[in-house]
């Protein structure tokens, strides 16, 4: 079940991206779609609300967070 990544969604890392210390699992939020969906800007921040790093990455490098249940699609 896919849904489209949307601005201000919380997203997980799906893999390791140690040129930016960043590691599978860590959160952040989605804050600008590039190129059509073909990319995001994801800013990670530390428990102050302080950005430490943001980066550009493909879709299949995040997992959307999800805080509800979602209905089956039709």
């Amino acid at each position: 079940m896919t849904r489209a990544i949307k601005l201000l969604d919380v997203v997980a890392l799906t893999v390791d991206l140690p040129e930016y210390n960043l590691w599978h699992g860590q959160v952040g939020t989605v804050v600008e779609i590039l190129a059509g969906g073909a990319g995001y800007e994801v800013e990670f921040c530390d428990r102050n609300g302080r950005t430490y790093e943001s980066v550009g990455l493909r879709p299949d490098q995040i997992l959307v967070l999800r805080y509800e249940p979602l209905a089956a699609p039709p």
